[in-house]
């Protein structure tokens, strides 16, 4: 039997398994990479996560795990079951956690099109790659910097779009493909450019643990998990337990989370300060303080939901030199939740700058001529 490492007895790596618990609550942030050397409990804390969550509703034989009470995100092929029956059948399953290889193909990912079958005799014939394997589940690569850049371009886009797309010869297919993707890298084997970078909701920096204490507290918690897996899993069960309860309350209540002006503020401020390109940081570190209000049990997001999310959402975001630790300086957070607390900015009345629609504008053309 394969046993699983529980996600409560990992010793340390709060960020990371913070990061890892968030995207599970809410998807949209767009998935979290993981920087830093081997052997730091990367590939185990994804593992143990999955194997907390409660089992998910799907379709019975369904090759997309579709969820059975969102008819509005099914399969081509869940959607004729629909037209004949009225209910359709279903099961729970554990969520998936799937490995891609390295070496994996274009078609071995998006899946292929059987184009003879489809000419002769008029039908889709459509073989499933790992995107229609992973929807509703966990796609976790491994040395994500060593793919080719198309192959992780296919998997941001399918990941951004909730849907995979499959063109040959004029024929398309799609079908539904949510995930939360999750990729960890060695920085010293290369990294990646800065716009494939900025598609990840969140980045963390992991290392080795400094404190002797705690490592040895690793140890001797793996040595216990290897004597007797069964006890060990047992120990720690209640723990994984409260946790996976914590998480499911979370994901119900995301949608009640309110955020105010202020802290909408503060945001961009942020941004601002710390000199990140493009909105995506802005949209994402939102998500984020929004996920942590729900996880923590609060009804709004506040200050320290805002001081957090930005450790996570901004590091790979920002400008930065080659060889350049990512890292969010503290004291320019600070900074910029106080110029917003102290009324310093002022949020702009005219949002859109292109007044080209705007009766001032229209009134102001008419004057001239």
């Amino acid at each position: 039997m394969n046993y699983i490492y529980p996600f409560s007895a990992i010793v340390g790596q709060d960020l990371m398994k913070l990061a890892l618990i968030l995207n599970i609550i809410d998807p949209s942030i767009g998935g979290v990479l993981i920087r830093g050397e081997k052997g730091t409990a990367k590939s185990t804390a994804v593992r143990s996560l999955a194997n907390l969550l409660p089992e998910i509703k799907v379709v019975k034989g369904c090759r997309f795990n579709c969820d059975p009470d969102d008819v509005n995100n099914l399969c081509e092929e869940c959607v004729e079951k629909l037209k004949h029956k009225k209910d359709i059948e279903y099961e729970y399953r554990k969520i998936k956690v799937v490995n891609l290889p390295i070496g994996a193909t274009e078609d071995r990912v998006i899946g292929t099109i059987d184009i003879e079958k489809v000419l002769k005799e008029g039908i889709k014939s459509f073989e499933p790659g790992i995107l229609a394997e992973v929807n509703r589940g966990i796609l976790y690569i491994d040395e994500v910097n060593l793919l080719s850049d198309h192959i992780i371009d296919t998997i941001l886009d399918a990941a951004a779009m909730g849907k995979n797309y499959i063109e040959r010869e004029g024929i398309s297919i799609s079908h539904p493909s949510n995930f939360v993707l999750i990729g960890t890298m060695n920085p010293e084997e290369g990294d990646l450019r800065p716009q494939l970078l900025d598609r990840f909701g969140l980045c963390v920096e992991i290392e080795g643990i400094k404190s002797v204490s705690k490592r040895i507290e690793i140890i001797k918690r793996r040595e216990e998990f290897e004597k007797n897996p069964e006890k060990f899993i047992k120990k720690w069960q209640k723990f994984d337990k409260k946790l996976s309860q914590m998480i499911v309350k979370a994901k119900k209540n995301l949608k009640k989370v309110k955020v105010n002006d202020e802290i909408l503020t503060m945001i961009a401020q942020i941004s601002i300060d710390m000199n990140v390109d493009g909105h995506r940081a802005d949209i994402v570190m939102e998500k984020t303080a929004k996920a942590l209000a729900a996880y923590y049990g609060d009804k709004n997001v506040s200050e320290n939901h805002i001081r957090i999310a930005a450790k996570i959402a901004l590091p790979h975001r920002m400008r930065k030199n080659p060889f350049d630790e990512l890292e969010v300086e503290t004291d320019v957070i600070e900074r910029a939740i106080k110029k917003v607390k102290e009324k310093e900015t002022k949020l702009e009345k005219e949002i859109d700058s292109d007044l080209i629609f705007s009766e001032k504008k229209n009134k102001n053309q008419s004057q001239v001529k």
